[in-house]
Order: C-alpha cells, then structure tokens, then sequence
C-alpha cells in the first residue's frame, strides 16, 4: 500500500507565506516525478508545478518567481514554499506522484488535499 498526504495548507492575508508538503510512505521503491495541482471552486484542477526525481523543475506561469518546488528524497517527500500568495491562490491543493513500488510497476498515486485560503 502506498500513501501520499499533504499537509500545511491553511488561512493567510494576501502577501503572506505557506509551505505545502506531499509525504509519501508505504511499499516504495522510487517516488519519481511529483506534481502539485490546485482547485478552486467551479474550476478545473490546474497544474501548479512539478518536480522530477533528478530535481527539474516546471511551473505554471501564474506562480513563477512566487512558488518553489523541492524535493527530499531520502524523506520521500516534496514541498511547495508559496510566498507572496494572493487571493486568487485560493484552492484545494493536490499532489500527485508517479510511484514505483518495485522495478516493474510504477502507477499514479493522488493525495487527498489541503486547504489553501488567502484573504484580501
């Protein structure tokens, strides 16, 4: 069995900082690449940023130079430093993982979502 839990999220005024972290345990061999998705109400869930095993980094562009993603393999757990949130950071967010439990099976494993809530 694997697990993936976010934690961090929370209430915070309009310039502040939060950091979201995405623990994965369980039966596993290799957390590879790691996604972080946010939904906000009546929207479709968008792609935030994600990481490779090897540390490359991607992000949308309505979070570049405000968000980073990191990552601690030994840990098996991935982070997202968010500064400067905004109202519109506003949403469930979501990691997903693409997760080897051994060499021949690797699958995609969701979170169940944390909270974000920025105030004006």
């Amino acid at each position: 069995q694997v697990q993936l839990v976010e934690s961090g999220g929370g209430l915070v005024q309009a310039g502040g900082s939060l950091r979201l972290s995405c623990a994965a345990s369980g039966r596993i061999y290799r957390l590879n690449v790691v996604d972080w998705y946010r939904q906000a109400p009546g929207k479709q869930r968008e792609l935030v940023a994600n990481i490779t095993r090897g540390g490359s980094t991607n992000y949308a562009d309505s979070v570049k130079g405000r968000f980073t993603i990191s990552r601690d393999n030994a840990k098996n757990t991935v982070y997202l430093q968010m500064n400067s949130l905004k109202p519109e950071d506003t949403a469930v967010y979501y990691c997903k993982a693409k997760i080897s439990t051994n060499l021949l099976s690797t699958s995609d494993y969701w979170g169940q979502g944390t909270q974000v809530t920025v105030s004006s």
